[in-house]
């Protein structure tokens, strides 16, 4: 049965074959680019982002190709509020968001699907790298590229009118075949960094929207303070360079930044053994996989970071927090960025780090 499909077309090789598949199998296809910015010039450029104005003009010309309607539609100040200001008031907070997790979450699958549904059509097709095994999401074949971690925040009803072309295919196959249908972004680069931040300075972009706020950086060990920084915001969890401590550890191993205290303004730092930790405790959960919530204990894996390893553990819901205990410990793991379930291939679910110890 053919479907009406609204194709998210970002200006990348991915989204621009996942859109001529849909096309090709038979569908009522419409491609649309999301306009994420009021002053896209502010934005990535270089074929490095995925909502400048250079990546609209890559997305239109792959629709022409295709032959399908194209429109671009102005999520600017959508963006700006659910994405933009979650991650600086993230960071003011002392946790560290993933942005590209939020947007998936927010504009790709809450606003777009939204709008697209009461427009009429049945589906949204992405060019994410993720598979829907009977309606259940799962990891793409090319685990290099797969980006199940940053769709599991997907309620089972958003899934239901999700579809992802490329979930059988590896990267590479993807660039040969739009090569093959003359898509001229075959050779684009991928999109790794953050698209709102436009030289990729997380930290200068913060500090020119929260200020500078020198605090101190205390030594967990010795509890003396052995350096000062211009905000606290400017760190994460694990970061080991640009630390600028003063003094040296006395074991003369590097330290790392251990925990962020918002309110005092301070940056824990400390060796590499005390970031290790076995225990999580996560909120907001999002149950999206085959089985019911886990109000027992059940064996799975779990994702903690984009493209991070995966553990073995035990995760159970207890109240409306998400308790995960891993089989062994991991480095790391900071408040405000996902943690993801899988049972194999099979994504469960997911949750906000809220804790871990």
């Amino acid at each position: 049965m053919a479907l009406r499909v609204l194709a998210a077309m970002s200006g990348g090789v991915d989204s621009a074959v996942a859109a001529a598949r849909i096309a090709e199998a038979g569908h009522d296809v419409t491609g649309v680019h999301l306009a994420l910015s009021s002053n896209p010039q502010s934005y990535r450029t270089g074929a490095r982002g995925c909502c400048t104005i250079e990546d609209s003009r890559d997305a239109r010309r792959a629709a022409d190709v295709i032959g399908i309607p194209f429109y671009i539609w102005d999520m600017a100040e959508r963006f700006q509020r659910d994405v933009v200001e979650d991650f600086v008031s993230e960071y003011a907070a002392g946790r560290t968001p993933n942005p590209c997790l939020r947007c998936n979450e927010k504009i790709k699958f809450e606003a777009v699907l939204d709008r697209a549904l009461a427009l009429g059509f049945d589906a949204v097709a992405t060019g994410h790298h993720a598979r829907l095994v009977d309606g259940v999401l799962s990891r793409s074949v090319d685990p290099a590229k797969d980006q199940s971690y940053v769709l599991g925040v997907l309620t089972r009803e958003q899934l239901s009118h999700a579809i992802f072309p490329l979930g059988d295919s590896t990267k590479a196959q993807v660039r040969e075949e739009a090569a093959r249908r003359g898509l001229t972004v075959a050779d684009k680069p991928d999109s790794h960094d953050i698209c709102f931040i436009a030289d990729g300075n997380t930290r200068a972009f913060l500090a020119d929207r929260l200020g500078a706020a020198e605090g101190p950086i205390v030594d967990a060990l010795s509890g003396e303070v052995v350096g000062t920084h211009a905000g606290a915001y400017g760190y994460t969890i694990g970061q080991r360079k640009g630390l600028h401590i003063d003094q040296p550890a006395a074991d003369g191993r590097p330290r790392y930044v251990l925990s962020i205290e918002p309110v005092s303004n301070t940056v824990t730092v400390g060796p590499r053994a005390s970031l290790q930790v076995t225990s999580i405790v996560a909120t907001r959960p999002v149950w999206n996989g085959p089985v019911a919530e886990p109000r027992e204990q059940i064996a799975c894996a779990v994702q903690l970071r984009a493209h991070g390893e995966v553990y073995g553990c035990r995760a159970q819901l207890s109240g409306e927090d998400l308790h995960i205990e891993l089989d062994a410990p991991a480095a790391g793991v900071a408040a405000g960025q996902g943690a993801v379930l899988y049972d194999g291939d099979t994504v469960i679910g997911s949750a906000t780090i809220a804790a871990a110890s």
